[in-house]
């Protein structure tokens, strides 16, 4: 339900505190984050009738939902995420259709070309990769017993299985098959997916109506007293609880400083944890040039030092004179270390080697969604390491009864998704007023 000006002008008048916190509080709720999680909480908080504060550190709100406009509007691209997951359950499906906003339930259309090492494979290659990818479904829809990782479950040294495991966590999650959980992968939620034209545009519209103050990161969040106290470079807020809602990544960095320190089992979920590295390259392409263009998939093996890459070519999304370029896992970090400049030639680099020079000269500028070296998120979505698929749900218990993780690491099934972050949000919203009425 959006916010109108009169619910958070209500909400914000409502100061309803408990005990020793009420003299000394600024409002009731101070949300850490801005993105759907963070929204989706203060929005709930709003609407109880209590007054809430909401702190991002970014110029903008919708954190790792984020429609990147900076080649023109009409190149805009989904820098985050771009799919409404398992739509059957997920909250964004009926806000996109009330919205209007263009989308796409089937991707109909001709198999990608497929490249290896730089040459178009050959049938027999296709049906090894098709073959690799089936057998690899079929160990993984087992039910694991243990938490072992995908590259394990693979097993022995089949390249197909090999490679299908590679293809499946980088292109998927973002990562290297030896490094996710392939327990935390099953209980992951499946159903139909909506590819959207502005997902992160979407979320900024919903929520627009609420108040957030930006350019505001969170220091310290001190919990050793009554209600919480938080430090940021505009001064000082205190509130009766807290809801954190950063990505995992930046907890994992200590970004941010608890006192005390966070509860042994809540620090120990998080190193259990990681972030996948799903990196866009955006380039923007002369609009009469390449006509007839077909989606492609790239894989590089490992040479000279450097990793192995798995990378799906996407042109013309939505018709827009684009083409992106989706990598993850090691291959994608490097990109991301390596600087804008240097991860848009090498998307040129790729689109030519598949188009031919003409490619080359069509390309008129790039931009790079570089998650894992943005200071705002390291990483691009969370992901439980081998041995440690339990880690998520310690993230949902509350720190002393006034201070509460959520966002899409906290979110069981729907993690990885904005859905399931906003679905937590939610879920933390509604913990934090519980305790509020304590």
């Amino acid at each position: 339900m959006p916010l109108s000006r009169r619910s958070l002008l209500v909400g914000a008048a409502a100061l309803v505190l408990p005990g020793r916190a009420r003299a000394a509080a600024d409002a009731d709720v101070a949300v850490v984050g801005a993105g759907a999680a963070g929204l989706a909480a203060a929005a709930a908080i709003a609407r109880s009738g209590h007054s809430v504060v909401v702190l991002e550190a970014r110029p903008r709100i919708g954190g790792r939902a984020f429609t990147d406009a900076s080649l023109g509007p009409e190149r805009a691209f989904d820098a985050g995420g771009q799919y409404i997951h398992w739509a059957e359950r997920n909250p964004w499906k009926p806000i996109a259709l009330a919205d209007g906003v263009r989308r796409a339930d089937d991707e109909s259309g001709p198999w990608p070309m497929l490249f290896i090492d730089g040459a178009p494979a050959s049938e027999a290659d296709r049906s090894r990769r098709r073959l690799g990818f089936a057998r690899l479904t079929g160990l993984l829809d087992q039910h694991p017993a243990g938490d072992r990782s995908i590259r394990d479950a693979a097993g022995g040294a089949d390249p197909a299985l090999l490679a299908a495991a590679a293809g499946l966590t980088r292109l998927s999650l973002g990562e290297e098959p030896e490094r996710v959980s392939e327990q935390d992968y099953d209980q992951l939620w499946s159903g139909d997916d909506i590819w959207v034209d502005g997902y992160g545009a979407l979320v900024e519209r919903h929520y627009a109506g609420l108040a957030v103050r930006t350019h505001c990161p969170v220091r310290t969040i001190d919990c050793s007293g009554p209600g919480v106290v938080l430090d940021t470079p505009a001064g000082t807020l205190r509130t009766a609880v807290a809801i954190v809602t950063v990505p995992l990544g930046v907890l994992a960095a200590q970004a941010i400083r608890f006192v005390p320190g966070l509860p042994a089992d809540l620090a120990e979920a998080i190193d259990g944890l990681g972030m996948g590295a799903y990196t866009k390259i955006a380039l923007a392409l002369s609009p009469t040039s390449l006509p007839d263009l077909r989606d492609a998939v790239i894989v590089r093996s490992p040479r000279d030092g450097r990793p192995g890459l798995t990378a799906y070519l996407e042109m013309r999304p939505f018709g827009r004179p684009l083409a992106v370029l989706h990598a993850g896992g090691d291959a994608a970090r490097a990109l991301c270390e390596a600087g804008e400049a240097a991860s848009v030639a090498a998307a040129t680099d790729e689109v030519a080697s598949i188009f031919g020079a003409k490619a080359r000269g069509a390309v008129r500028g790039g931009r790079l969604a570089g998650w894992w070296t943005d200071p705002y998120s390291r990483g691009s979505y969370s992901l439980a390491r081998p041995g440690h698929a339990a880690a998520r749900e310690v993230l949902r218990r509350p720190v002393a009864d006034r201070l509460f993780v959520a966002g899409e690491a906290a979110a069981g099934g729907g993690a990885m998704t904005i859905g399931g972050a906003t679905l937590d949000g939610e879920r933390a919203a509604a913990a934090a007023l519980a305790a509020l009425r304590a």
